[in-house]
């Protein structure tokens, strides 16, 4: 890798992979494409490492002049493309925005690829990877008692974000079978950690009950998931990109299968003992019961052994590890939280999508 484009790299994986890649490879150049939508922020990009090899462009996957401008003008070799809608409440409310980037988005970004790599002069033979990141949602739903999926296991996707998720994986597949294109891919877990917006579990419960609002808890609360901190995410997304296989596709896991009732309750405690003078203390007294969302998958988990066996990595963070150094990254960020707070669009989610 010596040229790569990042999409949606000022959103919450992406920006941590971007923060991560120039960490770890000191001659590298990003080019940094983001729309800066609600969840994307220049906030998420502040004090890089070696920022100078680091280019920040504003602008849509969807507009092929300026991806295929961005590819000629940086001569690129590496596609790392996280730009998607990735809420599944948000998905339920408007399915529109996630067929228009999540699958126009992609396919303009793949075929825009394609012709640059396979039709510019001096692009035949350089090293090139094209990697897709995508979710554990895309296989549907599994009872408590049913094994892990594995990289062979069948979508059948749920909801209107899963079924977009699932359709760009597709294409991207489609455009390596069809056309040759050098691609990579990847399934993982629920993540959480530093910079993501607190539309997500995780995030938002730390917020509201900073605030003392109510924690709201979907139906029973016992839904669930495998949580993979974003660290562990963007070394296992770096392994592929160095080592993987082209057309390989590996699932990346937390190993942390817990209940969202579980995960509220350890924050909670966590924040009885980071904030012991809290007037909202003890904090689970502010969790709420609300109704279930329309079609709730009951439980996600992905058997990542392959990546384990093949690349030599596993996740380096325990649960219970990194829940707290996520609670302690908000508490130490207060404009940053400040910021989202005062976001008019955001409150304006929170009592539309939680009073419906």
């Amino acid at each position: 890798m010596q040229n790569v484009l990042v999409t949606g790299g000022a959103g919450f994986i992406g920006s941590n992979f971007v923060r991560y890649l120039l960490g770890v490879e000191p001659d590298i150049r990003i080019i940094n494409l983001d729309a800066l939508t609600y969840s994307g922020s220049l906030e998420n990009l502040k004090e890089l490492p070696r920022s100078d090899r680091h280019i920040f462009v504003k602008g849509d996957i969807c507009d092929p002049g300026l991806v295929a401008k961005l590819l000629q003008e940086y001569e690129i070799d590496t596609v790392v493309h996280f730009a998607a809608e990735t809420h599944v409440d948000r998905s339920i409310l408007d399915p529109g925005q996630f067929i228009q980037t999540n699958i126009v988005g992609t396919t303009t970004l793949l075929e825009t690829v394609r012709r640059y790599w396979m039709n510019e002069p001096g692009m035949e033979n350089a090293i090139k990877r094209f990697h897709h990141i995508s979710t554990d949602e895309v296989f549907g739903s599994l009872a408590p008692d049913e094994p892990a999926w594995t990289e062979e296991s069948p979508y059948d996707p749920h909801s209107p974000y899963a079924a977009s998720k699932a359709a760009s994986d597709h294409l991207v597949r489609a455009y390596g079978h069809t056309y040759g294109l050098p691609y990579t891919l990847t399934n993982c877990t629920n993540n959480y950690g530093p910079y993501q917006y607190p539309e997500k579990l995780i995030p938002l419960v730390i917020l509201n009950a900073l605030e003392g609002k109510p924690l709201p808890v979907y139906g029973d609360g016992r839904q669930i998931r495998d949580w993979l901190h974003v660290e562990d995410h963007c070394e296992a997304i770096y392994l592929v990109l160095k080592h993987g296989l082209a057309g390989g596709s590996y699932h990346i896991g937390g190993a942390n299968q817990l209940t969202n009732i579980e995960i509220i309750e350890a924050i909670c405690e966590i924040l009885d003992e980071r904030l012991p003078s809290s007037p909202h203390k003890p904090h689970r007294q502010l969790i709420q019961f609300v109704t279930d969302r329309p079609g709730h998958d009951r439980r996600y988990a992905l058997d990542f052994h392959k990546i384990e066996r093949d690349l030599d990595w596993k996740p380096r963070h325990t649960i219970r590890n990194g829940l707290r150094d996520t609670v302690d990254w908000y508490l130490a960020h207060p404009d940053w939280v400040a910021g989202i707070l005062k976001k008019k669009e955001y409150q304006e989610w929170l009592g539309k999508n939680y009073t419906r």
